[in-house]
């Protein structure tokens, strides 16, 4: 089976319920949110209906990252980048009540270019994940900047998702699920959001995505015109 939704709600919840089956929400990463916002969130959606959170960004960025403006959180010095400490694992267990109450199958880890692909980025993850409850939730980690061997290594080392662009590469973990992320294009290695998929690129998106597929695919739009454009991709599956 294919799903298709976009990073966060492009549209009123009760119109995007009726048009997709899956969302990655997105206001996890920046905000901890309020139980019964996410309560309200769970009844008003169908019961067959997907949830993806992305996980709070205490997990993996550091303090200096510009997204911490968005927070109703304050930093500490040490977080992010999957370290293995106190605050860290707070946040990340913050994550996991947030996705029992909104009833989620996945928590997508997106880390940024400053977790690099080094061996204290590896020794990191590695006590990270010993230490991390996972719950009944399937992991995907989107890694940016990294070679096809070191995310080979991680997605396998660790049993999580491999979060690819399948207009980019195939994903490259073991299990049964693949999670895409499309985020428009991409130009000297920076991406540009501002963008509207062409007929010719998502019938490429849907070529790869049949042909790669497992048990089960999703695919979340992330562009600046994601709403138009995952409607469009439906259309052509």
């Amino acid at each position: 089976m294919i799903h298709v939704g976009t990073c966060g709600f492009c549209e009123s919840h009760a119109k995007y319920y009726r048009d997709f089956d899956a969302i990655e929400v997105q206001q996890t990463f920046y905000r901890v949110l309020q139980e019964k916002t996410l309560g309200r969130w769970r009844k008003e959606a169908p019961k067959r209906f997907t949830f993806a959170i992305k996980a709070f960004q205490g997990v993996t960025h550091p303090p200096n990252s510009p997204t911490w403006r968005r927070s109703n959180v304050k930093p500490g010095k040490d977080v992010g980048l999957l370290r293995p400490n106190s605050e860290v694992l707070h946040f990340w267990r913050l994550t996991l009540r947030e996705a029992e109450i909104l009833g989620a199958r996945f928590i997508l880890i997106q880390l940024p270019k400053s977790f690099r692909e080094s061996e204290e980025s590896f020794a990191n993850a590695e006590r990270f994940f010993e230490m991390a409850e996972r719950g009944d939730f399937e992991i995907a980690v989107e890694l940016r900047g990294w070679s096809e061997e070191g995310v080979k290594r991680f997605v396998r080392e660790f049993g999580v998702i491999d979060v690819t662009d399948p207009l980019v590469r195939i994903p490259l973990h073991s299990v049964e699920t693949n999670y895409y992320r499309l985020h428009g294009r991409y130009e000297n290695g920076r991406i540009i959001y501002r963008h509207s998929y062409s007929d010719e690129e998502l019938e490429k998106v849907k070529e790869r995505v049949l042909g790669w597929n497992r048990s089960e695919s999703f695919v979340f739009f992330n562009n600046s015109n994601m709403c138009r454009d995952a409607k469009r991709f439906k259309d052509l599956l």
